[in-house]
């Protein structure tokens, strides 16, 4: 059970979304929340508030009678409703609804306690709103995908529940649930702030930290095979370069690679005297795609901590306009609904993420380039040469792969395009650049899927399976349920699709 206090921290946040932790409000929610809707609506009597008793956006100049107060706030719901292309994924449209949840229940929105205890069972339930991937500009909040959520919070609209898409209110009724009250301003309170972008960002984290995990993992292995000299992953060498990321990835792999039997020491071979040569037979140093990896995966590290950090402080904030403080007795316009935060941080999470990709294309193309590692059959084919293709298949896979993701790596955050009459004159995309970042983590882990079952045939062309260090067997060992050692020439796909699943947990 996790209770939704004063702070969530974002390692509650994803044993809520990932681990499927029931939620629980704290009587201290509820009574802030009702303080600040009951706040509101005597302080909204005779005062002319945003989207209480006006209209929205540049409509903000028409004042709303008392009477259509209530039917305004049904009105921007549904008007909004208006995304199209495919439908977030339920992962991603859970992670959202906690993050609106938690900003909402800080007490600076002044709405109706039965918005969050609402939401609380969405999240309890597995009810997911449909909410479409397109109709975000990120500025005045994911106004239209939010919309969608407000949509079925008052009983209308679509949700996907037990596997099937179906209307709201046949859902209501089976699990006995009722529509929010929407008394003050509950649509425009939902709709307006980052919710959307910032669940599916904290997704995208989440996934990376096991994308870069797997790609240290298959660096060690590569390094291995190549019987690479651990000098470049010495403390050493990576304590003389002040970055955390550099050194942790380092240490990382030294730790993966303690026992391993193939990797050497430079002292035992090229430092021993003994070399007369004028070509040298051993390997000076490795390529950069083994030789570089603290220090490309480094800033990988570092980068998604720090979005991290961002995505903590915006779950935690109130994101929303205006904002009711009650402590001060006043409500304050604004622009916290802004999302730039969350967009400059999804578009350097997709660059490091794409670079991270990039790494595994090269590494993947080095195993399978006989002439670059001089040690392997041409694409690793382990049957006969001109009959047989090995990997060369999924290579192009691979390449198709990392150019997309090479693509969708621009940053959005300086792709602004000003609507809404101009008054959103400057936007920050970042739905945008939330749901293409989730799309570049996804094709990462389709490459380190295809580069995984390379390392695995390669060991066993090798003969190195009893020679890895434990944590590479143990790997190989996985993959090798997943997929056979492979002489013989077959249909690729479905196990690239498993390898991935695995790698994805």
């Amino acid at each position: 059970m996790s209770i939704i206090n004063e702070y969530l921290s974002l390692k509650e946040f994803e044993d809520i979304v990932f681990k499927k932790n029931p939620v629980q409000l704290s009587d201290n929610v509820l009574e802030r929340v009702s303080e600040s809707f009951e706040f509101l609506k005597e302080f909204s009597g005779n005062k002319v508030i945003y989207g209480v008793n006006t209209g929205f956006g540049p409509m903000a100049q028409y004042r709303i009678k008392d009477e259509d107060r209530l039917q305004l706030q049904y009105n921007l719901i549904r008007s909004h409703s208006s995304g199209t292309g495919k439908p977030l994924s339920p992962v991603f449209v859970k992670s959202a609804i906690l993050a609106r949840l938690n900003t909402l229940s800080l007490g600076n929105s002044g709405v109706h306690p039965s918005v969050i205890l609402l939401m609380k069972e969405f999240i309890n339930r597995d009810i997911t709103p449909l909410i479409f991937e397109h109709g975000g500009v990120g500025a005045s909040g994911d106004l239209v995908q939010l919309a969608h959520l407000a949509l079925t919070l008052i009983g209308e609209g679509e949700v996907f529940y037990k596997g099937e898409r179906r209307a709201t209110k046949e859902v209501f009724e089976i699990e006995g649930l009722k529509p929010i009250n929407v008394e003050i301003r509950e649509g425009l309170a939902l709709m307006n702030g980052t919710s959307v972008m910032t669940g599916i960002g904290i997704v995208n984290a989440y996934n990376s930290k096991k994308v870069l995990d797997w790609s240290v993992k298959i660096s060690c292995a590569i390094n291995e095979l190549v019987q690479a000299y651990d000098d470049h992953l010495s403390e050493e060498l990576n304590g003389v370069k002040h970055h955390f990321g550099q050194q942790e990835i380092a240490r990382i792999m030294r730790n993966h690679l303690a026992d391993s039997s193939l990797v050497r020491k430079r002292e035992d071979h090229l430092y021993s005297g003994e070399n007369t040569e004028d070509v040298f037979k051993e390997k000076v140093q490795e390529y950069y795609s083994l030789r570089c990896v603290p220090q490309i995966l480094g800033p990988v590290l570092d980068t998604i901590n720090g979005v991290e950090k961002v995505l903590e402080n915006e779950i935690n904030s109130a994101n929303d306009n205006p904002i009711i403080d009650v402590k001060n007795k006043h409500v304050y316009h604004g622009g916290n609904f802004h999302g730039d935060y969350i967009s400059l941080e999804m578009d350097k999470l997709k660059i490091v993420v794409a670079k991270l990709t990039m790494l595994a294309e090269r590494q993947l193309n080095y195993l399978l380039n006989s002439k670059i590692n001089e040690i392997l059959p041409p694409f690793v084919n382990l049957g006969t040469l001109g009959f047989n293709f090995g990997m060369q298949g999924v290579q192009f896979t691979a390449v198709s792969t990392t150019a997309e993701s090479q693509t969708l790596s621009n940053p959005m955050y300086v792709h602004s395009i000003p609507n809404n009459n101009d008054n959103q004159d400057i936007v920050s995309m970042g739905t945008n650049a939330a749901v293409m970042a989730g799309k570049v983590v996804e094709n990462a882990f389709e490459v380190l899927a295809i580069e995984l079952i390379t390392v695995v045939q390669a060991i066993d062309a090798l003969g190195f399976k009893n020679q890895v260090s434990s944590t590479t067997k143990s790997i190989y060992d996985e993959v090798r349920k997943i997929v056979p050692e492979f002489k013989d020439d077959m249909v690729m796909y479905p196990y690239v699709q498993k390898v991935k699943d695995y790698l994805i947990g």
